[in-house]
Formats: structure tokens, sequence, C-alpha cells
């Protein structure tokens, strides 16, 4: 577990990242010809987002092969080169491993649909379907003949059926598939649902109905024992689990040594604190409730997954912090919390120079199907057109997926994107922060530097020392030093009275000292001896 402990992962979404052929998509030959850029940055593990062969649908989050590549992003030999270079680098790949659902094009599941007797028991089939409802909105089940089948997300995911014994070899032998291709291990796509203990009714709630028979089961804890068991130990690897609606107690019941299930989990507690009921119901960010959440995660559970945005999250910076205004300051104070709190600290693309939310026009620019689905809805229910396009601008996953910014003209790829580039390219890119010295790219790489220079910063307990409504400090300790952060979420400077000695390790603000008060979105850090 330790070695997990020290890392620092950089998130890799493939398909906007680096185009290498001029198709407009990016692809593994284009992650290879940024190897150098991330080892630049210090990270020790690259979360590569799906890159097997898939329709598409959920841009790659329904596969239809999990032992081949998608030919959108290249080819088996690519990937072998990928793991390899990396490797010449230092750097470990951990893939995404996505088991609640399969695509509706897995051979699995177009056997199933005939009536396969093999493989018709891999999925979820009901005669009448009970009144469940998707994570994408609506119905979770569709008809197929005389038969319904089930789908948490999209129609074309169907869910596959866990008490089926087939299913748990077909996943093993999938796993070793790809730990003897030299992958450090996975992170697990929604796991904590992947268990359907009954297919009863469920309670009628706004969202989600159903959802008591199938989130955090028991059935699967032994799914994950066994993987654990029977494959996972027999490698060295690297397990984060994707989980929803988890407590800390729930969160702890999968990563305490005694289980030890998975190395650490996602929870979402922090990212939900601007919503009301669901995602694209959103209120006024409070500070204070940010800061009330990350401390109850950094106090109660064994180790954390921390990150502030990935490609299902909107961009930290135009969501907790302040784009237009302190944009620069606002990118570092939300890196400085970031690498302040204990646990692996996760690094989405494009987080590191500071992108921004997309200043999408209309409908037709978005591509998720989450998106469409949710605005259709909102339609139906009668939302009007301008409040439920803002809903989108502000919530969608594409938010996250707009091209790496690589230069100022975006430097994606020598065509047309398959999405719409940022025009914050112009100002936020790579090509101009790595030759300024102040710049966010560059605050980054200092801040993993200190991390892996102080033990403390990794390994250190945490204590929060004030949250007001703009103002977190807290302290991280260990045997020998302590370090003591600061932030402020306001565009306002704030008076605190907290008195901190010690060493300015770092600070996103040029001045000596914050003499108690904190310019707008200022961030300091300090060490010094017990």
């Amino acid at each position: 577990m330790a070695l997990n402990q020290d890392v620092v992962v950089y998130q890799i979404y493939p398909r906007s990242f680096k185009d290498s052929n001029g198709d407009g998509i990016g692809d593994i030959k284009g992650i290879i010809s940024k190897l150098d850029y991330i080892r630049s940055l210090g990270v020790d593990v690259i979360w590569l987002s799906p890159v097997y062969k898939s329709p598409n649908d959920d841009n790659g989050y329904d596969i239809s092969d999990y032992k081949d590549i998608n030919p959108e992003y290249g080819t088996m030999q690519d990937m072998h080169k990928l793991i390899i270079e990396a490797g010449l680098r230092g750097i470990k790949i951990i893939m995404d491993l996505v088991i609640n659902h399969t695509s509706d094009e897995h051979e699995w599941f177009i056997k199933s649909k005939a009536k396969d007797p093999k493989y018709r028991d891999y999925y979820i089939w009901k005669e009448k379907p009970n009144n469940w409802t998707s994570f994408f909105g609506g119905k979770a089940w569709t008809k197929v003949d005389d038969a319904y089948y089930l789908h948490l997300f999209s129609k074309k995911q169907p869910d596959l059926n866990w008490k089926n014994p087939e299913v748990m070899k077909e996943i093993k032998e999938i796993m070793r598939f790809w730990l003897d291709k030299g992958i450090y291990g996975f992170r697990c796509d929604v796991i904590n649902i992947i268990y359907k203990t009954s297919l009863e009714n469920g309670k009628k709630r706004l969202v989600l109905v159903g959802k008591e028979h199938y989130h955090q089961q028991e059935g699967m804890h032994e799914i994950l024992k066994t993987l654990r068991k029977e494959v996972l130990d027999d490698y060295e690897t690297f397990t984060v689990g994707e989980t929803v609606m988890v407590t800390t107690k729930q969160a702890n019941d999968l990563i305490m040594p005694v289980r030890h299930e998975l190395d650490m989990i996602f929870s979402f507690s922090h990212m939900e604190v601007d919503q009301v009921n669901n995602k694209w119901f959103k209120t006024k960010f409070k500070p204070k409730k940010f800061m009330k959440t990350l401390t109850k995660w950094q106090n109660e559970v064994y180790w954390n997954a921390n990150y502030f945005e990935n490609h299902d999250q909107p961009r930290s910076i135009s969501r907790f912090g302040d784009d237009q205004n302190y944009h620069d300051e606002s990118a570092k104070m939300l890196g400085t919390l970031l690498f302040g709190l204990k646990g692996t600290p996760y690094i989405y693309q494009g987080q590191e120079i500071g992108m921004t939310n997309c200043p999408f026009n209309d409908m037709s620019e978005f591509k998720d199907v989450e998106t469409h689905r949710i605005y259709d809805i909102a339609k139906k229910i009668g939302i009007p057109k301008n409040m439920r396009f803002k809903m989108m601008q502000k919530t969608s996953r594409d938010n996250a997926r707009t091209p790496m910014q690589w230069s100022s003209s975006c430097g994606f790829s020598t065509t047309t994107p398959w999405i719409k580039a940022n025009p914050s390219c112009e100002k936020i890119n790579v090509l101009d922060q790595e030759t300024t010295a102040d710049s966010i790219l560059n605050y980054y790489r200092k801040l993993i530097q200190l991390r892996n220079k102080h033990h403390v910063l990794r390994y250190g307990t945490f204590e929060s020392l004030y949250e007001s409504k703009s103002v977190y400090a807290f302290r991280r300790f260990d045997d020998d030093h302590e370090v003591f952060v600061i932030c402020n979420f306001s565009k306002k400077p704030k008076k605190i009275k907290i008195y901190i000695k010690g060493k300015l390790l770092i600070s996103n603000i040029r001045k000596k000292d914050y003499n108690h008060v904190l310019a707008p979105y200022e961030a300091r850090m300090y060490i010094k001896e017990i």
C-alpha cells in the first residue's frame, strides 16, 4: 500500500488529449508523443480512460471488446508501445475496468439477445420491467422481443448479471490479460453498483428509483474480495474504485487493510456541495460547505483519492474558483489545496494549465449522450429552453472533454477536432506556460516536487484549523514536521486570526507574508520542524 500512497496520478481522456494522425480524434500515438511532457510534471501513474473497442455511445464506456483497441485510437501494437515507453520514463499505467455493463454490440450481448443458452444469463432480463430509473434519466429497461434488459445507464449499455459465475470467469480473464501486458492496475467504474441483490420495485424518489436493491450490496464486496484474492494479489497492482453515494464508513469498508478490496475510492461528496437533489440543479457554491465535506473525509477515511475534476465533472476553476478575474490565482489555490490534503492526488488533463469550462453556444455543439438525454427530459417536464440550456452549459461532462490546449491555436490536431475546442486556448495553453516561470503549469510541477520531497505531505496526519465562509486552514503533521496550508476562496481580501510560524514552501501570490490578511484566492503553504 505504501507505494500507492506515494504516487501522483494524471488522468488522460484519450479522445481529447492529442491527435497524431489528423483525423480530429486523440489517439494512443498522440499520448506517446507527449510522454516526456507528462514525465516533466513529475507524476508516477497515468490513468487511461477507455481505449477498448467501442461503438462510442458513451465515449468508450460502452465496451464491445475488452481485449481489443478502438481503431480510432490505434492498434494493440500501439498500446504495447505506450506501456513500454511509459515504463522507460518511470510511469505506470492503470486502465478503466468497466464491469457493470458492456456495449449492446458486445458479442456476449448479441448472443444473449438471441437467447443463446450460454450467454442469455450474462445479462439481466425480465419479462415485466420493474420501476427502476437510469442514471441518465428515464426508464432503466429496454424491450427486445418478449423480454426487457436492465441498463442503469444508456440503453446501449446493458448491465452484466454478476449472479452468473461465468461473468466472474470472463472478467478475471480480462484483468489477467491486461496485467500480463504490463499495466499497473485499474480504475473500477461505478464499482459499488455492480451487484443487484433483487429486482423488486424500488421506493419512489425523484431520481434513481430502485437504488436500494443495487447500491453498496454485500454481493459487491464478495465480488471484489474474489477479484483481489484470485487475480490482483498475484501482481503488483493499483486499484481505485469510482463509488457513487458512499458514506465514509462505506468507503472504509472497501479500502481498510482488513478487507483491502480496493486501494482507494473516488467519492462524490465534495462534488455535490453545489447541487440540489442531482447534479443538473446547481446552487451557489459555498466554500464553507466544501471545506466541511473535505474535512469530514480527511478525518474519517483511511486513505483518500483526492480530485477536483475529471472526465465526468466540469472544470474546477470554473466551478470553485474565478476563471475570469482571478484565473491564475484560483487555479493555483485549488492546486495548493489538492496537494496539501491527505491522500493520493489526481490531476485531470488540462487542470495543470487551468483549463476552463467551454462556452458552448448551441445543443449541436454538445457530444455527450447524457447531456442530450437530460436536455430532452428537461424539455418534457416543462423547463424553459433558456434555463435548460444554461443547465447543460454549466454541468455537461463535455466541459471536461474539449481538446487539450497545447498551443494558442489549440495544437490538438491539424484538422477540426471531434468536439469544439475551447477558444480560451489563445491565452491558456502549454506552450506559453512552459516559458513563463510563474505559470500554473510550473506551479503544479513545484507542488509535485514538494510532495515528493516532504514525507509529511505524503503521510502526515490531517487536522483542520480554521473554516470560515471563505478561508480554509489546516495542518499536516508527523513526528518531525508540521505543514500549514491556508486558502482563500473569496474575491475579496480576508483577515484571519491564525498565526503561523515556519518556512514558506509555496505561495501563489508574490508577497513576503500574509500578515493575517489573505489576498483574493491567495494560498500559502508553510513547514516547520517539531
